[in-house]
């Protein structure tokens, strides 16, 4: 027999991962400990989500509200992944990006629709964002290692974020961006951890808290002042709307829609695309109690420790006020605990933007009708290109605007806009999927109730934005 050559052997490029070919199914697992080893992107998605979100923003809404909005947090790091997981269920039984499904929703031209357009306005004002937690990152290097001036002056602010940039678009244009996303998401579980155990921990300091306190926390009361700062956290924690979108992309890499194989209206392949819709399910509840954890326990942290001492985040000192949270109750090395960790989190949550946005540029310029997105060689080359380009901007909107808090609520208030505009198109390709795929009335209900909280946040975004004030 002859052997059939490998594709390194042949020249050819590794089968696409966003095409749907017969010769690419695969059965998925049936048990929980078989589906378990499938689980991935949730995870990619939680290396994004714990860095600007969870230890900036709701931190400083901690600090500046106390235990008040604990309510919050649970229901915003809950409420979203209904429509996270309808948006992935529709790629997977699809095999198209959300970005792709955003362009059927009229009103539409042959280039997109108002969606698409959205989202490019959108993803301006993350640049900010992205900015914001390069800041942060590049502070916690400034603090530790100082070069050429005192620490988070401008000499040593430039130097990190030289230095910072450079290894970001080296790993990822030299392929090695799964080792590091390993490493990074190392770090996140880590911090996370020693995280959890701070707060879990924090009655037996002097910065206790009581059951009152948690309590208080859960009375649904929304104190003056504390608006702008809770539409950012919905917008941030948990899965935001570019998470949501990126997800369908993970999905769609790691091989759940192209192991389900093309729709030939076989009940064979209706069995595999519920099993691979399972898989994805478990991951996003995995990634979910992640998220869930790590949120609660920062914005507890920030209303135990830096509320009842008036400290808020604010500035490039964000990250010494941060770093207070350790220092206080673990002594000064818990000061470099924090410092290393939350370098780590960011760090991690750089990379995956790195990795997630240049994707979606992409298939918008394919949408767009600047190339064919078939085309592997063009798609892969654009985004290497992008991948270069895009964070050299980010890190010179930080060293312009230096304020990584005001950077990240502002990429937090448009993304809890761009919200609505996601949950709008989930409804109209959720006409796509056949009935079989819906678990039950009550998936419907959550989904419904999901939709619902978000599109109200979207409003007062909205209006904040035009300068109608609420509250």
């Amino acid at each position: 027999m002859t052997a059939t050559p490998t594709r390194a052997e042949t020249g050819a490029l590794p089968a696409d991962p966003y095409a749907l070919r017969p010769e690419d199914v695969q059965a998925p697992p049936v048990t929980f400990r078989g589906r378990f080893r499938y689980l991935g992107p949730g995870m990619v998605l939680s290396a994004a989500v714990v860095g600007s979100g969870e230890l900036i923003t709701t931190t400083a809404l901690g600090a500046q509200a106390g235990f008040v909005l604990l309510w919050l947090v649970i229901i915003s790091t809950a409420i979203k992944v209904w429509v996270q997981m309808e948006l992935a269920q529709w790629a997977i039984l699809s095999g198209k990006t959300a970005l792709e499904g955003y362009s059927q929703v009229k009103p539409r031209t042959r280039r997109g629709s108002w969606i698409n357009f959205l989202w490019i306005l959108m993803d301006f004002a993350k640049i900010l964002q992205r900015g914001g937690i390069i800041g942060g990152a590049v502070a916690a290097m400034s603090i530790m290692f100082p070069v050429m001036s005192d620490p988070l002056e401008m000499p040593s602010l430039t130097f990190w974020t030289v230095i910072v940039m450079a290894s970001v678009i080296t790993l990822l244009v030299s392929g090695k961006y799964s080792v590091v996303e390993r490493a990074a998401f190392v770090a996140v579980v880590v911090f996370t951890l020693i995280t959890v155990a701070l707060a879990v921990g924090l009655p037996l300091t002097d910065f206790a808290y009581s059951g009152s306190d948690v309590m208080s926390g859960l009375t649904l009361s929304l104190p003056a002042g504390a608006i702008g700062f809770a539409v950012a956290m919905f917008g941030l924690t948990g899965v935001g709307s570019d998470e949501m979108t990126t997800y369908t992309y993970w999905c769609l890499e790691k091989g759940y829609a192209r192991w389900t194989g093309p729709d030939d209206g076989t009940e064979e392949r209706a069995k595999r695309a519920e099993g691979w819709i399972k898989v994805m399910r478990l991951d996003v509840l995995a990634s979910w109690i992640i998220c869930t954890l790590c949120t609660l326990s920062f914005y507890m942290i920030g209303a135990s420790v830096l509320h009842p001492q008036g400290l808020v985040p604010k500035g490039n000192d964000m990250i010494l006020t941060l770093s207070r949270m350790y220092t206080d109750t673990m002594g000064p090395w818990g000061h470099w605990i924090f410092l290393v960790g939350a370098f780590g989190v960011l760090y991690s949550t750089l990379i995956a933007s790195t990795a997630s946005v240049p994707r979606l540029w992409t298939n918008t310029l394919a949408i767009l009708g600047f190339f064919d997105w078939t085309d592997v060689r063009k798609r892969r080359r654009i985004i290497s290109t992008l991948t270069i380009v895009m964070p050299i901007i980010w890190a010179s909107t930080f060293l312009v605007i230096k304020s990584p808090v005001i950077m990240v609520v502002i990429g937090g208030m448009a993304s809890a806009g761009f919200l609505v505009a996601v949950v709008i198109a989930v409804w109209v390709l959720r006409r796509q999927v056949d009935r079989r795929y819906r678990p039950s009335p009550v998936w419907t209900v959550l989904l419904a109730v999901s939709s619902t909280a978000i599109a109200l946040i979207g409003i007062y975004s909205a209006l904040e934005v035009f300068g109608v004030s609420i509250g």
